[in-house]
């Protein structure tokens, strides 16, 4: 039943995530690593690292891996399934609404309240994976430079975690 369980989870973090896959994050973390326990924060980091490179929607990436990890390509399809499914026909829904009454004083303070809810849930899911992710000063000093390089030079995420990469093969 291990098929069913990763679609329905991941049609739960689908359906009550607003803000896209970073804000799906801490939701992904609590079911997959806590409630699950399919994967440790660990390789959770890994796959948000992998999912990054590659192309598409992180969480539908992070959703394809954890998936085919815990039950093949049949798993990796259905979980994958599971975190679309219902979150495309709620996004149709809202863009009838949007697209016929974007104006409407409603619709502008419901979106005004879910952005620093997103937000918030970005915040989340960077301050619980911190503590696996930079676990040293020199983890620190990547993650920092990093950081300044895409902020700054506006360079995009894959060569900065390509070099990111060999720079750690380096100096660990």
């Amino acid at each position: 039943m291990i098929y069913f369980q990763l679609m329905f989870v991941f049609m739960r973090i689908g359906v009550f995530t607003f803000g896209g896959g970073y804000a799906m994050l801490p939701l992904i973390q609590r079911e997959v690593v806590r409630n699950q326990e399919w994967i440790t924060s660990s390789v959770l980091v890994d796959m948000i690292a992998i999912s990054q490179m590659s192309p598409g929607p992180i969480a539908v990436n992070l959703a394809t891996f954890i998936g085919y990890t815990q039950a093949g390509l049949l798993g990796g399809l259905l979980a994958t399934f599971g975190v679309v499914s219902l979150t495309s026909v709620l996004v149709l829904v809202a863009a009838r609404v949007l697209i016929k009454n974007p104006d409407h004083f409603l619709v502008k303070g419901f979106f005004k309240g879910i952005r620093p809810a997103v937000i918030s849930f970005v915040m989340a899911a960077i301050l619980s994976l911190y503590n696996v992710s930079v676990p040293d000063m020199k983890s620190g000093g990547i993650m920092i430079g990093a950081f300044l390089v895409f902020w700054k030079l506006k360079i995009h995420p894959v060569p900065i975690i390509l070099c990111s990469g060999m720079i750690a093969i380096f100096i660990f």
